[in-house]
């Protein structure tokens, strides 16, 4: 098998995913770039693996050894991206401030104020379990003393 357009489709896929990290300021995006520079390590190491006789015979081995760690990988930078969103209300990296301050306000905390100020999200919109507005609490109330 020859080795020049896997090598060559490997370094082009490298190359739009180190453009992607370099030039993108969303987060999303940024973790988009990060996946295709590990995936064009993983066609390296499967096609250098798939050769008769190579002495990288773990290449597939290799492979699902990057792909769980790109896994977990996605899951924590996904779990900081929503967290980095929930509190800043935007995902844009050159944006984010420095951590080592005093933290901003959480988005919205400005929006619940005066009587609905220590009510939930689900609480103002009727889905709590408040004062008949449904839930758990008032499908006890309709049965009584049955409970």
């Amino acid at each position: 098998m020859d080795l020049q357009l896997p090598a060559l489709l490997s370094a082009l896929l490298a190359g739009i995913g180190v453009y992607g990290v370099l030039a993108r300021r969303n987060a999303v995006l940024v973790l988009i770039g990060v996946e295709l520079i590990l995936n064009a390590a993983n066609l390296l190491l499967v096609t250098a693996g798939s050769r008769p006789g190579s002495p990288l015979a773990a290449g597939p081995v290799l492979t699902l050894f990057v792909i769980t760690i790109a896994a977990a990988e996605v899951c924590v930078a996904l779990a900081v991206v929503l967290v980095m969103f929930r509190r800043f209300g935007h995902i844009d990296l050159t944006a984010a401030p420095d951590l080592s301050d005093e933290p901003e306000p959480v988005r919205g905390d400005h929006a619940l104020a005066g009587p609905e100020a220590g009510r939930t999200a689900l609480d103002v919109a009727g889905h709590g379990g408040h004062g008949g507005h449904g839930g758990y609490g008032a499908a006890r109330a309709d049965r009584g003393s049955e409970v």
